[in-house]
Order: C-alpha cells, then structure tokens, then sequence
C-alpha cells in the first residue's frame, strides 16, 4: 500500500480523500466499532458517535506524525495536526463526521446502502471553520457503487470541494465546470487508480452550506461515471490537510436520505410529516427582482411542529428580505423556518409566508421541497 502511494507521488499524480479507502484496507484491524461520544480521539483511526446518528472519525491514514481531534456534540475540531507530506502527492488524513458505512463501521441506524433510483431527495448541512498557516481542503464526500457495499473500496467518489488553500487538486486534471445546486463549479474528473472520483470544486471558500447531495449524485450519472441502479453508501464530510491543521472544525453536520415521502431518521429538526406534503409557489417577477409568496399544507394525520421547509434557490436568485418566516442563508440550498406564532401546522392545514429577492438572468422557480425532511408535492 505504501508502495502505491509513494509510486503515485513520484509521478506527480494530485491524491485525495480516494486514497483514504485504499490506505484505510492495511489498518481494517485497527478500525475499532463506534464507542460512546468521547472528548478527544488521537488513535490513528480511532470513532466514536455523536447524536446517536453520525460516526466522528481521526482517520490519520497518511502519516505517523500524531494528530488529535477534540469531539462535541455537533462535530469536532482538529487541535493537533502535526507534521506535513508534499503538495503533488496524497494529504495527512481525513478527519471527518459521516453518515452511512465506512469499511464495515456502520453509523446507529442509517439505511444506507440505498439504491440510487429509490432516494428521492438527501438533504444535508455542514458549517465548516478555516484556519490560517495550514495547506488543506475542506472536501464532502460521497460514494457509490454498484452492490449495496458497507467495506472496501467503492466504483465512485464524488468530492465537494468547499474550499481549498495551498498548491493542490484534486485528482485527474480539470474537465469542464457546472451548475449544481444553483452554484458554479469547476469538474475536475480521474482515476487514483483504486476508483473512479468526479470532483466538483468551489471557485471560492463556503463555509456553511445546506443542500441536496442527490443534485451531485444527478449530475455524476449525467457523465456516465455512475447509473440509476448504483447504491449510495456514505456520506463524509471533514478536511485533507497536507501540512498543519490544527483549528480547522466541523462545526454542525446533519444528513438525511428520503425515500418516497418519508426520511430515514430524524436529519431534520421538529416533527416529521407523516406522509406527504403540499407546497404552492407563487411567483412575481420583473427585470432583476421578484417576490414569492409560498404556502405549505400539511397533508398527513399528525401535526408538524417547528416546521422547516427546504429548497434550493436558483442559481443567480438572492433572498433580501422575509415575512412571516426566517430564510437562511440567502441563496443555494435554503431553509424557512417558521416564526413563533405560527410553528406549528395542524394536519390539513397550511402556513403561509413570503419573501423578495433579486435575480440575474431567466427567472425560474425552484422544484423540490422537503418539510422536515419528506419531499413534498408541488402545486
């Protein structure tokens, strides 16, 4: 395993996060089974869970200088990060907080593997913090393969780069760029010679973002680097230093995958619908603005309470002000939230509230929301 690596860097081949899989097979025996949430972990790949949901993971595969990582309940911090390997070659490690199945180490009650032609939205959020005087990206990662797999190394890794500081990239070598999720990315595609990794790269640092990793997902079966009928296996979000890195934290992560309309688990605050939602979006706009007026019907037998409505704004769309709900952030994959006096939604009764924005570009509507979590239907 050693040998790939070094033979990799030689020949000037940029290595990310794929590569933690590969390395991670010669330490399988290390890998220890989720303990309860601890304060510090510094073993080489050393877990634990958070929220009774997540797995929090050291996951220091590329070195033997020592690193520490410092668990809370929402996230971690990296607080030791010592050492460095070069820029051309594969990063420290992966320090991250993931849903799903990672070489047989299962987070508490996800469902995935799940089929991908079954999962009908997977709402997730991730606030990141950045440190100075460190080389490193902050990259969210999903993966795919043709068998419903919980170990080894998967067909395709789809990297989110939310930003990146130093001389590095991702692997292969820059093949187009896109619009996913109502934000520009550069698409840089290869192979590290264990998978295939489509990555999409942010021209400038997010650090707090929510949105729908089935947008990626749609996009990779568009280039023909994954099908339908593939499985979605883990969701992982965290950093790849190369040199330094303490400071850097994930300070909040949820994930949740919807199939038809209901949710694994509860990724989104408040109660879930039980069963479907309804959503009309009324639309008034003229040359760079608009308003929207959006009314949301509970449809299923019990009430929803604290409801959430999400949805991704299209690209070029800027929300200025709000009424009646909070909508946050202000463009890309948002949220309403609903105020005091009208949290909670009765079952066959509806909220409404508004908001206006600006717009470059054709205007268009958005075409997906979740209440708490369920897909809703659009009128």
């Amino acid at each position: 395993m050693k040998s790939l690596i070094a033979s990799l860097r030689s020949a000037g081949t940029a290595v990310t996060a794929s590569l933690v899989a590969l390395a991670t097979c010669a330490a399988l025996g290390a890998l220890a089974a989720p303990a309860q949430a601890a304060d510090s972990i510094c073993g080489q790949y050393g877990t634990t869970v958070i929220q009774d949901r997540y797995v929090v993971q050291n996951n220091r595969w590329g070195t033997t200088d020592a690193q520490c990582i410092d668990v809370t309940d929402d996230g971690f911090t990296v607080t030791r990060a010592d050492g460095s390997v070069p820029t051309n070659g594969a990063p420290k490690s992966y320090p991250s907080v993931y849903n799903g199945c990672h070489y047989t180490n299962c987070s508490p009650g996800t469902e995935l593997p799940k089929r991908l032609d079954s999962i009908s939205g997977a709402p997730t959020s991730i606030t990141y913090t950045y440190v100075d005087g460190a080389v490193y990206d902050a990259a969210y990662d999903i993966w795919l393969d043709p068998e419903p797999k919980k170990d080894g190394v998967n067909r395709t890794e789809i990297m989110i780069w939310f930003n990146r500081v130093g001389p590095i990239q991702p692997v292969g070598s820059q093949t187009g760029t896109a619009t996913v999720a109502g934000r520009g990315w550069e698409v840089w595609t290869g192979n590290n010679g264990g998978n295939d990794v489509i990555s999409f790269v942010s021209p400038s640092a997010i650090s707090s973002w929510s949105f729908d990793v089935m947008d990626f997902v749609d996009a990779t079966v568009a280039r023909g680097m994954a099908q339908n009928s593939w499985y979605l296996t883990s969701v992982q979000a965290g950093f790849e230093p190369w040199q330094n890195g303490a400071g850097l934290a994930v300070r909040s992560f949820s994930s949740s995958v919807l199939t038809g309309g209901g949710s694994e688990g509860p990724g989104e605050p408040g109660t879930p619908a039980d069963g479907p939602c309804a959503v009309s979006y009324t639309a008034n706009a003229w040359t760079d603005g608009f308003t929207a007026d959006v009314k949301v019907t509970n449809t299923g037998t019990v009430p929803v309470s604290g409801w959430r409505l999400g949805f991704t704004l299209p690209q070029g769309q800027t929300v200025t002000q709000a009424w009646n709900a909070t909508v946050t952030p202000s463009s890309g994959a948002v949220t309403a939230t609903g105020a005091a006096f009208n949290a909670e939604i009765a079952p066959g009764a509806s909220q409404s509230f508004g908001f206006q924005g600006t717009h470059s570009g054709t205007f268009t509507k958005p075409d997906r929301f979740t209440l708490n979590g369920a897909l809703c239907t659009v009128g």
